[in-house]
């Protein structure tokens, strides 16, 4: 039987979570090779190895080391790196996933290549090009030649920008996956008993975005909302290294740190901090998946953003953008009962890595797909087919 030889590009936590399962789904195949790519955009330990370990993937089999740096000195540095890869080792399929400055570098690499690129998370848009995610989807989607989406949104977006709809497949929610991978040990985690919080009687905040904390002024508003939130409901604070960093360049990481019913910690891996968010009354974040996995469990959640490329957790699901001003007031609504109630969207069950599965042996091994493969691929595939 033909084997295929995919590479799988793994950079910033996010990543990590989305590749995981893929990768598991992948492993069983016995007509695939694949490498596990890791590009370094993220190296601190709490930030990348920890995720690795915790989502049960191996070593990654290449490391490009390319570290911090500017959006364009990192993707620069991703596709110098990754080009030697390739060429030294041509894969058949490079699949990228979600929108860090890596997904966009490895999507031009194989795009000049000629080597077949597939984008997992695909047709997700802001429609804010302020912000960098938004112009890595943009550009990705736009040289990709598969287009694995989330939720009916996503296939809207790249049909009103003219993708042919041969190249696009509804799969769900790669996410879902990830926490179902490891919802036992989600569940066994000490974390909570660790930090000394009761079960709905807390919040949990992510703070990383620019617009939130890279400037002076907005970042002490939020902290100044937090602090009085925290009077209220008690809230444990992952703090990002680049948040911390302003913090304490702006003078406000003492302030906040001494706040009564806020605790600061580390940056934790995925099992710890998705034993955080299943235990809280509510959660407040400027992160995307933060979005996804509160509504995929029902937790109210209050995303500081003006704009959000995940639609659906505000039309389906239980996330609500609201500004830094309205935060104080969402989350009395919240801890008065008064927040919507949202539910799963279709496809987000715990199952896309097997539709991503099948939709690359549909479209990639036609000729050679042998017959006694498992029927849950088979499955798969015409679920995808049912959804492309």
């Amino acid at each position: 039987m033909q084997r295929l030889r995919i590479d799988l590009i793994a950079a910033a936590r996010p990543n990590f979570m989305k590749v995981a399962p893929l990768f598991h789904a992948l492993h069983r195949q016995p007509w695939c090779r694949l490498r596990l790519v890791h590009t370094g955009q993220h190296y601190d330990a709490n930030m990348s190895e920890a995720f690795f370990r915790d989502l049960g993937l191996p070593s990654p089999d290449l490391h490009l080391g390319v570290g911090s740096g500017s959006h364009a000195a990192q993707t620069a540095g991703v596709m110098v790196a990754y080009e030697g890869a390739c060429n030294a080792d041509r894969p058949d399929l490079i699949v990228v996933v979600g929108d860090v400055n890596s997904t966009i570098a490895c999507a031009l690499v194989g795009s000049k290549l000629w080597i077949q690129v597939a984008h997992l998370e695909a047709g997700l848009r802001s429609r804010d090009r302020r912000m960098p995610e938004e112009i890595n989807r943009l550009v990705t989607d736009t040289v990709a030649d598969i287009l694995w989406t989330p939720s009916p949104d996503a296939d809207e977006n790249l049909a009103a920008e003219g993708v042919a709809a041969d190249k696009v497949t509804r799969v769900g929610n790669i996410m879902i996956d990830s926490y179902e991978l490891m919802r036992d040990r989600i569940q066994a985690s000490g974390e909570r008993r660790r930090l000394g919080l009761e079960e709905r009687k807390y919040g949990v905040v992510t703070l990383h975005r620019p617009s939130n904390v890279d400037s002076p002024e907005p970042l002490a508003a939020l902290v100044r909302h937090l602090t009085a939130i925290a009077a209220k409901l008690p809230l444990v604070f992952p703090v990002h290294p680049r948040t911390r960093k302003n913090l304490e360049g702006f003078g406000l990481w003492d302030g906040l740190a001494k706040a009564p019913g806020l605790q600061l910690v580390e940056p934790l891996g995925y099992v710890d901090f998705m034993n955080l968010v299943c235990g809280a009354r509510l959660v407040i974040t400027d992160s995307g998946g933060v979005q996804e996995e509160t509504t995929y469990l029902g937790i109210p959640c209050l995303t500081l953003r003006t704009t959000t490329e995940r639609p659906i957790t505000t039309i389906e699901g239980s996330n609500r953008l609201v500004t830094a001003a309205e935060l104080v007031r969402a989350t009395d609504d919240i801890l008065a009962g008064r927040s919507t109630h949202g539910r799963k969207p279709d496809l987000w069950d715990g199952h896309t890595a097997e539709r991503v599965v099948a939709d690359i042996r549909k479209r990639l091994l036609r000729a050679a797909i042998a017959e006694d493969e498992p029927v849950t691929v088979e499955a798969g595939a015409r679920q995808a087919a049912g959804h492309a």
